[in-house]
């Protein structure tokens, strides 16, 4: 058995091995490694991928055998491209090990013999600029998922490395993004996203019948689990929507039984009493933008709400509109809870992500706006209690919106965010900051230098009246370094004209994804919804009471 762990919350892991047969643990650890690796069919050899120690890029794969020191690792593959990301998987034929090779717009796929451990790594197909694809195996053929027709992506077959020989499967659609697949012996199953929504089909392999998996939920999420036997005609599958926890279904697909293998237990729920919601807001350009939202039947009062948006919107990233346990706590003190599924993000397919980034990132800005304005007119919120929330990038979009409208908002809060654009791009020793080239632009070239620095929230403060604000960050964070968001606050200190609260908090022992642990993660989202509470219910001193 391999075990990633990582203590710091900096993605960087170690890497461990154990004898199952005895419980022993090998001395070796393989350190600052991704979480990902594969194993060789006879569980000698574990190949693996390395962060480079400055800019903790995935850009090594190695090959380790199970039992001895790391100084012995044999290197397989070394990424050039500071723009690509690596990565290793395994065929679901168990034939062979991948070396997947990833940028923002472009991809690659090297294969290895997984009986021959000492064997080259061979190119499937050469990347080629703007060409995305992503393989599987299984009875003697290759399955891909591509956009080599469509942004949305198709599904491919092949048997062999020829380009010309793909056979298509399922063509790309404009209004379907095809996310994933999973492959049985009679049955393929696609994930699929349309409006917002993931749904999943199953396709039978000789009959090529397609059969719907239906949900009832107005927003929610399904996706694939993980389904190690494809000999098997059982499919598992997760599902959760903003009303329903967690949930993995065990469905026959020869029969159509399904069955409730585990739900996420929440003590005292009754979910009868949340609705949730899926509607459309019109932005100002004249687009639809979905939302999601839940709240609490009794405690709903028209206009009488505090309103929480959430908003995110980069790196075609969706949000769903998935079950929080914690956020039930607001819920039952009368907030309504709202995703803002903006541009930028993959809500509605590759599109979608296309018009908020680049160029375009300021629809990811006014979208959010938009939808923030339009729930109020609506009624879904008392206009006296808006609170906005978001991390990382969405921590950007917190800081351009107190930027463009603070009014809007009684209160904010920006976790571990991106707030200094220009000096972060700029600067190459950063970590991840050329890979991002392609999110954001790169600030050597003069167009993308002034757009990026026209949005950047630490170049946008000003003096003016901010409202309350809570921002977080990590020390030892590898994505946001912790005085991205320190000057930020800093900057707003000395420009702000009121005297609302302005709270940084720095977790001396963690980084961008928060504290580690079962029960410490809860600390931070504790804190976070302490503040929205007492801004709602006017208990923080000063000006925080309405």
């Amino acid at each position: 058995m391999a075990v990633a762990e990582d203590y710091l919350s900096r993605r960087q892991y170690g890497l461990r091995f154990c004898d199952l047969s005895n419980g022993e643990w090998y001395p070796e650890i393989l350190e600052n490694v991704t979480s990902g690796f594969a194993w060789s069919n006879d569980s000698r050899f574990v190949w693996y991928v390395r962060k480079h120690p400055t800019t903790l890029l995935p850009y090594q794969v190695w090959r380790h055998t199970v039992g001895t020191p790391a100084q012995s690792d044999a290197l397989v593959y070394e990424e050039k491209d500071e723009t690509f990301y690596v990565s290793v998987y395994k065929t679901t034929s168990q034939q062979f090990v991948v070396i997947y090779l990833s940028s923002a717009t472009t991809s690659e796929v090297l294969l290895l013999n997984a009986e021959l451990p000492d064997a080259e790594p061979v190119c499937f197909l050469p990347r080629r600029k703007d060409h995305e694809y992503s393989l599987d195996h299984y009875q003697h053929a290759f399955y891909l998922r591509s956009n080599r027709e469509g942004k949305n992506f198709g599904l491919y077959r092949t048997v062999l490395r020829d380009e010309e020989q793909w056979t298509t499967l399922i063509p790309p659609r404009h209004d379907v993004m095809l996310e994933g697949f999973t492959l049985f012996t009679d049955w393929l199953v696609v994930e699929e996203r349309q409006r917002g929504l993931t749904s999943l089909r199953q396709i039978n392999r000789k009959t090529r019948e397609v059969v719907g998996i239906a949900f009832d939920d107005p927003a929610y999420v399904t996706w694939l689990a993980y389904n190690s036997e494809p000999e098997t005609s059982r499919l598992r599958y997760g599902y959760s929507s903003m009303t329903t926890p967690d949930t993995l279904f065990e469905l026959d697909m020869d029969t159509g039984e399904r069955r409730v293998i585990k739900q996420q237990e929440v003590k005292g729920l009754d979910t009868s009493c949340y609705q949730s919601e899926h509607l459309w807001v019109t932005a100002r350009d004249g687009v639809e933008v979905p939302v999601s939202l839940v709240y609490h039947r009794e405690h709903f009062r028209q206009g009488s709400n505090p309103l929480l948006v959430y908003g995110y919107g980069s790196y075609g990233e969706s949000i769903d509109a998935d079950f929080s346990a914690s956020r039930l706590s607001l819920l039952n003190r009368g907030f309504v809870y709202a995703i803002a599924h903006v541009r930028g993000g993959g809500e509605l397919g590759q599109q979608w992500y296309e018009d908020g980034k680049f160029l375009c990132k300021k629809n990811t800005f006014n979208d959010y706006l938009d939808v923030c304005d339009a729930l109020l007119a609506q009624g879904y919120g008392d206009p006296r209690l808006c609170y906005g929330m978001g991390g990382s990038a969405g921590g950007m979009l917190m800081g351009v919106a107190v930027n463009e409208r603070p009014e809007l908002f009684h209160g904010v809060i920006a976790q571990v965010p991106f707030v200094d654009v220009v000096t972060t791009m700029l600067d190459e020793t950063i970590p991840l900051t050329t890979g991002e080239f392609e999110e954001w632009g790169n600030p050597q070239d003069e167009t993308y230098y002034h757009y990026m620095k026209s949005y950047s929230p630490y170049d946008g403060v000003r003096a003016q009246a901010y409202p309350h604000m809570l921002v977080t960050t990590g020390l030892h964070d590898s994505q946001v370094q912790y005085w991205e968001p320190a000057k930020w606050v800093a900057k707003l200190r000395e420009l702000k004209t009121d005297d609302n609260l302005l709270l940084l908090c720095t977790d001396m022992d963690s980084g961008h994804g928060g504290k580690s642990g079962r029960f410490k993660s809860y600390e931070g989202v504790a804190l976070e919804y302490a503040f929205f509470i007492a801004l709602a219910q006017g208990t923080l001193p000063g000006k925080a009471a309405v």
